[in-house]
């Protein structure tokens, strides 16, 4: 078989066993839902003081919560892939003569689908609210938010394969998402930090992220943020389907 046709069948299995419970979606866009409406008009305020921040509180923290979006919501993807080892499903995949990253792809299809649902609704709501963005802004940040996602899906899975466990996998996700969330600016840009801070987050590839989604909606394609932005996501994407696949070929020596 095709690595599409291959990739395409896993792809279908899953999406089959999520619409067997879509509440999954509803429940994985509530957390930055509840930030966009409380913590959103608390901004308003302040969003001014922001250093060449945006003069829309929802125009500067919509395109944050989807990288948080893509970030915390794929990272939990990896769970269901050691109920699955555990049922047996993983061993029946591999003995069939199916390429190894097909077996990868076609899970990150599905996430990557479930997360672009969650991203028109959380944009959406953002409109409803106020948010001042262009149609071409916004579909630049959901792309560079599904090119993270499927990152950081794959990550998941690869780390998933390699724990085995809830119990390990839980903590691990736990300590990289925590330094992630404080110093990629995601709710407050670093900007507002000392210059300690904000020397410490310019090495963290998220923040890059973000500052380029954010660079979409408010109409600049032309910065040094989008372009880092966009390289930091493709090298991630790439880096993480690399482990993901070979995490799968090793399990199977």
């Amino acid at each position: 078989m095709s690595f599409v046709r291959e990739s395409t069948i896993v792809f279908n299995r899953q999406v089959r066993m999520n619409l067997r419970n879509p509440a999954w979606v509803f429940i994985g866009v509530m957390q930055p839902v509840l930030y966009l409406v409380l913590f959103g008009p608390l901004l308003k305020p302040i969003v001014d003081s922001f250093p060449g921040g945006s003069d829309n509180a929802y125009t500067f923290l919509v395109p944050g919560l989807l990288v948080q979006l893509g970030m915390f919501g794929a990272f939990f993807a990896g769970f269901g892939l050691i109920g699955e080892w555990r049922e047996g499903v993983i061993e029946a995949e591999r003995v069939t003569p199916a390429n190894r990253t097909a077996l990868l792809v076609g899970r990150l299809m599905r996430d990557v689908a479930q997360l672009f649902v969650q991203a028109v609704i959380l944009v959406v709501l953002g409109w409803a609210m106020g948010m001042r963005a262009s149609v071409e802004g916004v579909v630049i940040g959901i792309a560079l938010t599904l090119l993270v996602g499927g990152a950081c899906a794959a990550a998941s899975n690869a780390l998933a394969l390699t724990t085995k466990s809830e119990d390990v996998m839980a903590p691990v996700i736990n300590m990289v998402m925590m330094p992630i969330l404080l110093l990629s600016g995601i709710l407050l840009p670093m900007t507002l930090g000392p210059e300690w801070l904000q020397n410490v987050s310019d090495f963290m590839p998220f923040r890059w992220i973000v500052d380029g989604v954010r660079d979409t909606f408010s109409g600049d394609f032309n910065t040094s943020g989008l372009m880092w932005g966009t390289t930091w996501a493709v090298v991630l994407f790439g880096l993480a389907v690399w482990w993901g696949t070979s995490v799968f070929r090793k399990e199977d020596a």
